[in-house]
């Protein structure tokens, strides 16, 4: 039984029963990734094994027997490769190269190649190892990998606008670009190896700010913000700074890549855009105001006029009553600090009607050291500075008065416990790119300088807005610096207002100077009109759309002693003057429905072009460049303006 079984079993024989020459055998025809053959002492193939069939095409019975030199290109074999790489493996003890090899079919493909020789037992070279792997893919994968990071170093190298470098774990630069150079202007091999916190300004060294920045990074993976950084040549300007952490397959920190963009002019662009946009913002808010103040003006005018020649005119008539006067010079004050605040809104709205002169700026303030002393009281001293020639400049003298008159009050409150200001002045000469946005040309700065209290940054910022004031309630209408703007613009100037808390504060008003001297000694002085001094009684015609405003002329006209005929609108102005052939003199509002106080001059001066004519208005509404050759009166007027407005249209 045991011999039948034996018979019929099938002899199994494992790698460890083979004889260690068939072992190796066994494993040299296993493998098929490499081409493992033999050659002889010659470089003849005498074994091959399947990865050499694969690798090169040739089956053992084609091949066995031929040179190895049938693999190599013919300019290869041409420089004898071949001889080199058996001498080499003898000379050396092994050959390694990679290059390219030829298949049976032409093919070329990248191998990677050890030749070792095999020697006897004395020493004798008896033939030669060779392993051949086929390494084609390998190497193109590897050539795409350097072709991209070549085709990314050239992208990050030709790139200016951003400087793109990398740093090592400790912030050390690594690698620098082009723009790196263009923006911080250092070269490469000046920045290498060196910490980037030398791009920081000194402070935020101090701070830490370098570290920190780090520290995000590698926290977060990224850190981004917007701050000053340092050139080479010491200037700085405006970044914005991404760092990004680096890291290997193993979650490592190998180090940070850095990118930096100047955005300064970016910066001065969105400053410059929100400036224009401040600009227009004010700009619309003055027209707001403007026509708000515009369309109220002539009507509050007309009833501060009525209200207070009302009271001027009671005043005459009553007794000596002294607690009733008292109580009419009340109300006429009211009255007329109602006229002042208007007039302060109009200055603001750049509506006021400026008599523009040649002024001089030192006798201006001469003549009003005596009232300046009264309104600011002992506890404050004025102190003027003007130098010994000061061109003249263009302005209203009154409102040039008004405006000093509130600046010196303005400084008196801001020194409660007393003190002194500087009124000065001093010639300035502005090219077309000055800083002060005033056309180019001569001006005067007039300065008021006080040792006061000062303004804050937020104070400053709204000092010239209307109605913005930091008195008590009742202690100012927050309109008086805003009047001076509104009037130093309107008489093609500027208001600039330098102040810091406990350093007092400074306001200047540019005027521009006049174009040329004032008059010469020997130009005959401008006739002074005293009012009152044409006493004939007058046949006078008063023209206005408001019937208490027209009421309060005729009794003023009347009660100086004239005969006054009265019209509501300008085409009954017409009908009057054609049934009064002899009317003395013509008094006219300008804002009138249907007809204007203008159109009505103009036809007037067709038919009775010598009759003497008085246009009142009650702020600067008249249209520009309006030629009405007519005496002006501005509203509110009183018995007075209105007979110094008759004398000088008489005297026309």
């Amino acid at each position: 039984m045991e011999q039948h079984l034996l018979q019929k079993s099938p002899i199994v024989r494992t790698a460890s029963s083979l004889p260690v020459e068939d072992r190796y055998r066994v494993l040299i025809e296993s493998i098929t990734e490499y081409a493992v053959y033999l050659l002889d002492e010659n470089g003849i193939v005498i074994s091959w094994n399947p990865g050499a069939q694969k690798s090169m095409g040739y089956t053992a019975d084609e091949i066995i027997g031929q040179h190895f030199s049938v693999f190599y290109r013919p300019t290869n074999r041409a420089a004898g490769s071949p001889e080199i790489a058996l001498k080499t493996a003898v000379t050396e003890g092994r050959f390694e190269a990679e290059g390219w090899r030829v298949r049976k079919d032409g093919t070329e493909f990248w191998t990677h190649v050890v030749i070792d020789p095999v020697r006897s037992t004395d020493g004798a070279v008896v033939g030669f190892a060779k392993i051949t792997r086929d390494l084609t893919e390998r190497r193109s994968a590897e050539q795409a990998l350097r072709s991209s990071e070549e085709q990314f170093r050239i992208l990050v190298q030709s790139v200016t606008d951003y400087a793109i470098y990398m740093l090592d774990p400790k912030g050390f630069v690594s690698s620098w670009n082009l723009g790196a150079e263009r923006i911080k202007g250092y070269k490469t091999d000046e920045i290498l190896g060196e910490h980037f916190s030398r791009f920081y300004p000194e402070a935020d060294r101090k701070a830490g700010a370098p570290e920190e920045s780090l520290a995000i990074a590698a926290k977060e993976g990224r850190f981004e913000r917007e701050a000053w950084r340092v050139r080479k040549d010491g200037t700085t300007f405006l970044a914005h700074v991404i760092i990004d952490a680096i890291r290997n397959d193993d979650g490592e920190l190998i180090g940070f890549a850095k990118i930096t963009r100047d955005v300064t002019e970016r910066s001065k662009a969105q400053q410059a855009l929100e400036r224009t946009r401040e600009q227009l913002f004010q700009a619309q808010k003055l027209e707001a105001i403007g026509q708000l103040t515009g369309g109220v003006a002539h009507d509050f005018n007309n009833l501060l006029m009525v209200i207070q020649s009302s009271l001027s005119m009671i005043r005459k008539r009553v007794s000596d009553d002294s607690k009733l006067v008292s109580l009419l010079d009340n109300a006429s004050q009211a009255a007329a600090r109602g006229a002042t605040l208007t007039q302060r809104m109009l200055a603001f709205a750049r509506r006021q009607d400026l008599d523009q002169q040649m002024v001089s700026i030192p006798d201006l303030v001469r003549g009003m050291t005596e009232m300046l002393e009264r309104a600011i009281g002992p506890a404050t001293a004025i102190i003027t500075q003007f130098p010994l020639s000061l061109p003249d400049v263009v302005t209203d003298p009154n409102q040039l008065e008004s405006v000093l008159l509130n600046l010196a009050v303005n400084a008196r409150d801001a020194m409660p416990s007393g003190g002194s200001f500087v009124i000065s002045a001093r010639a300035e000469e502005l090219d077309v790119f000055n800083d002060h946005k005033l056309n180019a040309g001569r001006y005067v700065r007039f300065s008021v300088k006080d040792e006061g209290l000062g303004m804050d940054a937020a104070t400053l910022s709204r000092a010239t807005e209307p109605f913005f004031t930091t008195k008590g309630v009742g202690k100012g209408t927050g309109l008086g610096l805003a009047m001076a703007q509104g009037f130093a613009e309107q008489s093609g100037g500027r208001l600039m207002i330098d102040s810091q808390p406990g350093a007092g504060t400074t306001v200047e008003i540019w005027i521009p100077a006049a174009m040329s001297s004032r008059l010469a000694d020997d130009t005959p002085a401008p006739q002074t009109i005293v009012p009152g001094t044409n006493r004939q009684p007058l046949t006078i015609l008063a023209v206005d759309d408001d019937a208490l405003v027209l009421m309060n002329t005729v009794a003023m006209l009347e009660d100086l002693g004239h005969s006054v005929s009265q019209a509501s609108s300008g085409l009954r102005a017409l009908e009057v003057l054609r049934r009064e052939p002899k009317l003395d003199l013509l008094i006219t509002d300008h804002a009138m429905p249907g007809m204007t106080g203008v159109e009505l001059i103009d036809l007037v001066r067709a038919e009775r072009p010598h009759l003497p004519v008085i246009l009142a208005t009650g702020y600067a509404e008249l249209p520009s460049g309006t030629q009405t050759n007519a005496t002006r009166l501005a509203k509110p007027f009183f018995d007075d303006d209105l007979e110094k407005a008759m004398d000088l249209a008489l005297r026309r």
